[in-house]
């Protein structure tokens, strides 16, 4: 599957959102900003448990938001997301066995 297409489809599952019709990375950006500048305005909880279950720190976001001075939080959280996202699939890419080199009967 195209990592692109997979990072649409996982932020869909954990922000309960559907990115219709999305034809770049920016645009799926800006399409979370919007989100979740909703959120900050709307449903903050939400957006804190959004931020815990993407594995977001708080602390994380206070320093990021505070040398963003110029840039819309929902901007600057949505960026980090994306970001944590790719990290996330990046990791499951490298740490899933594409082959196994052990015979079957040398497995525990």
């Amino acid at each position: 599957m195209d990592n692109a297409l997979f990072l649409k489809e996982t932020l869909e599952k954990e922000t309960g959102v559907v990115f219709n019709d999305i034809p770049s990375l920016e645009d799926l950006q800006k399409a979370l900003a919007t989100h979740i500048n909703d959120l900050i305005v709307n449903n903050f909880e939400k957006l804190v448990f959004l931020l815990y279950r993407i594995d977001i720190s708080e602390k994380k976001v206070k320093i990021l938001l505070q040398n963003a001075k110029n840039t819309a939080a929902g901007e600057t959280i949505a960026k980090a997301i994306i970001e944590r996202q790719i990290e996330k699939i990046n990791l499951r890419q490298i740490h899933t066995p594409h082959s196994n080199p052990f015979a079957e009967e040398d497995k525990w």
